[in-house]
């Protein structure tokens, strides 16, 4: 299994075709069989969980059966001819599953991985639907912890992106090991806080939380790779890199 988020760029003018790219891309999409789940979403300003959209960045999530498949899908599908004619830059990050825990839409799209010998680079992903009589506790808490996560140690990049505003949410942040995501997560006050709070008071109607390894990037999102610098050693020795478009 190989899991693809790739984040995309317009220019100003060009953000009504971002807006189109949203709603006929999923066609090719449904129709392609290797592709067993994906998600075009939209993009917060911050990185994280944001109220307000970035009407330039958008993303797409896609799990493939193997890599074969994703390529095919990098050198010939009618969304990459789109993202290569109009888009005005594109950044891919290819990934691995570890652990995945909950559901999307109903479904378990990374399978039920369950690695924990790993030791690198980690990606995660945090998602969710929020209760709508819940919505206003989830934002009054999630600013704070989401600006700690920028400063935290071991911590790199991270994409806010989601399907709906406010209610279908999530983050995909990279760190550069385990530890210090779980150092975020359990040892800083103030997300321990957040995570009780989510439990009491049930905030979602559905989460999901996965982990995953970088293998590869390619592409820029503001003019640089903000991973080019930790996945060098993993591209070199990977056995099966997949050629940038």
């Amino acid at each position: 299994m190989l899991v693809a988020l790739t984040i995309i760029r317009y220019s100003p003018g060009k953000i009504p075709f971002a807006f189109l790219a949203m709603a006929i891309h999923r066609i090719p999409l449904m129709m392609n069989k290797n592709c067993s789940f994906w998600k075009l979403m939209g993009s917060g300003k911050n990185g994280t969980f944001d109220k307000e959209a970035d009407l330039r960045q958008w993303a797409l999530l896609t799990v493939w059966n193997t890599e074969d498949d994703f390529k095919r899908f990098q050198q010939h599908s009618f969304i990459s001819f789109w993202w290569k004619h109009l888009a005005l830059e594109t950044y891919t990050i290819l990934c691995q599953p570890l652990i995945s825990h909950g559901k999307w839409d109903g479904k378990e799209p990374f399978g039920k991985a369950e690695i924990n010998t790993y030791t690198g680079p980690v990606a995660v992903l945090t998602r969710a639907t929020i209760r709508f009589n819940r919505l206003k506790n989830f934002w009054a808490n999630v600013d704070k912890t989401a600006k700690l996560m920028l400063k935290a140690k071991g911590y790199i990049t991270s994409f806010g992106i989601g399907e709906a505003p406010l209610y279908r949410q999530a983050t995909f942040s990279v760190w550069e090991s385990i530890e210090d995501v779980k150092a975020f997560a359990y040892q800083s006050p103030e997300h321990r806080e957040v995570i009780k709070k989510t439990r009491e008071e049930n905030w979602y109607s559905e989460e999901l939380f996965a982990r995953f390894k970088p293998i590869a990037s390619f592409g820029t999102l503001n003019g640089a790779d903000p991973l080019a610098h930790l996945l060098k050693e993993i591209m070199n020795e990977s056995s099966s890199r997949i050629t940038p478009p």
